[in-house]
């Protein structure tokens, strides 16, 4: 059997947020964040962004992102307008041009933009930020809305690293997800990333759609690794019509089964690996020399709702409907609907729909299960330090747990170290689980006959409709 958990792009997750946060405590948030420097530096920390453009020109089935479906391009004009209102309210609060070492614009399809539109958007951006020429700026592409034009843009307008969506190359996948998308188009906009100059070029996969079996989705493989892209995710599909409408239309009979679906993904695992990529956990993989790769190896590997990265310690600012902030120990989440969103610029405020306020313990259990997810290894001492606690003692419910999870071997507890085992790495969800006291409150509650809070997200990411479940696997038979 499966659980529904979390895929941990922030603690306490998503499905936390509540509405009683609002404006007021975000502005509070901006204020702590602009008068907090860098201890015994006196500058105050680059901040990472995250742009939200919700436009889409055509469906695709399995996609669970806050997206507006349309070919009517005046739409996007009016929200590029907003976007730039939104900036300038944010900006004030910090009273500063803040330098910006991590910024990713994700979507819907950001590429929905034209060249005027982007042109604007990052005219507003360099207006109120500083985007670091040496930091990471990241922007998702759709390679069947996107030619050799306007790549070139992209390189012109400063970014340096693409992500882009494959799903699957199989012809009989692509035609039941509503994406049809050739193995020349793609190929096309990588060489063009490539001749250009950027730094890295990303591809998502995912595995568990209608017809994919393990050999369907090895050839898929096999034809993304000839195009050797520098980091690579593969999602897992999760399937939940009554949450997203459009996955209606696929006909869950030709889903794979659950025992299918699993060896699908061991057997990429296999492939990418046997390939020289580094299994950096859950669904990322990366060349050895990327810096993914290199922040693992050196224990600074980091992860956000972009998932793993380098810089996610830094505080992240999320523009746009249903855009994700984290500010000085605050998670704020905008408005999902573009009336909202507009309805609360057009008054001048901010357009907070919910977000969370992190508390000490919140602190301490996101430490703890971070260093599970991104670098495999908790340092006890280390952790008693930095919170002042006996872990032994604070953790002690914990601890039954995990040693029965290393009874399956899915972990090692040693004298003062936890630390993650390969089979572990696989299944690392289902340890940062142990670690989340609002599950375990949902169990307690669930026990006493009241309501649990259904946790975790779907695909993950920004665009994602966060709150989501997604099944963790609990046999492990398949995968040793």
């Amino acid at each position: 059997m499966d659980i529904n958990g979390p895929r941990y792009t922030s603690y306490p997750t998503a499905d936390r947020f509540h509405a009683g946060f609002g404006e007021a405590d975000y502005l509070q948030a901006l204020a702590d964040c602009a008068a907090a420097p860098v201890p015994d530096s006196g500058r105050l920390a680059p901040l990472s962004l995250y742009v939200h453009v919700p436009f889409c020109e055509n469906i695709c089935y399995y996609c669970g992102c806050n997206k507006i479906i349309t070919k009517d391009h005046r739409r996007s004009a009016r929200y590029v307008d907003y976007l730039a209102r939104e900036m300038a309210l944010v900006a004030r609060q910090l009273g500063t041009r803040r330098e910006v070492m991590q910024s990713h614009w994700g979507g819907g399809t950001p590429t929905f933009l034209d060249p005027a539109e982007m042109r604007s958007v990052m005219d507003a951006l360099h207006r109120h930020f500083d985007l670091l020429p040496d930091g990471e700026h990241s922007i998702e592409i759709d390679p069947r809305r996107i030619g050799d034009a306007q790549m070139a843009l992209l390189a012109e307008l400063g970014f340096n690293r693409i992500s882009l969506g494959v799903q699957d190359f199989d012809a009989e996948v692509q035609r039941a997800i509503h994406r049809v998308q050739s193995l020349a188009e793609t190929q096309a906009v990588v060489d063009a990333a490539r001749r250009l100059g950027f730094h890295s070029v990303s591809m998502d996969l995912i595995y568990g759609l209608p017809h994919q079996t393990t050999a369907r989705f090895a050839a898929t493989v096999e034809q993304v690794l000839a195009m050797r892209p520098d980091r690579l995710s593969v999602y897992s599909y999760a399937h939940l019509p009554h949450v997203f409408k459009p996955q209606r239309r696929i006909d869950e009979s030709a889903l794979p089964a659950p025992a299918e679906k699993l060896d699908i993904l061991v057997g990429t695992i296999g492939q990418l690996t046997a390939a020289g990529y580094v299994y950096i956990g859950m669904d990322h993989f990366a060349r050895p020399d990327d810096a993914l790769a290199v922040a693992q190896r050196e224990g600074r590997l980091q992860r956000n709702f972009q998932g793993y990265s380098t810089h996610a310690g830094y505080d992240q600012l999320g523009f746009g409907v249903s855009s994700i902030g984290a500010v000085a120990g605050r998670y704020v989440q905008n408005a999902r609907t573009l009336d909202d969103y507009y309805g609360a610029l057009d008054q001048g405020t901010l357009p907070v729909m919910r977000g969370f306020a992190m508390r000490g313990e919140d602190h301490l259990r996101r430490e703890v299960i971070g260093a599970l997810m991104c670098n495999g290894v908790l340092d006890v001492a280390a952790v008693e330090a930095r919170h002042g606690i006996d872990f032994a003692a604070h953790f002690a419910d914990e601890l039954v747990e995990l040693s029965r999870l290393a009874g399956e071997g899915l972990v090692r507890c040693e004298p003062g170290r936890i630390a993650v085992t390969p089979l572990g790495r696989l299944l690392v969800r289902r340890l940062a689980m142990v670690f989340d006291s609002y599950l375990r409150e949902d169990a307690r509650r669930a026990a006493a006959g009241g309501h649990a809070v259904a946790a975790g997200t779907g695909r993950g990411g920004q665009g994602a409709d966060t709150g989501t479940p997604e099944a963790v696997p609990l046999r492990y038979s398949r995968v040793v």
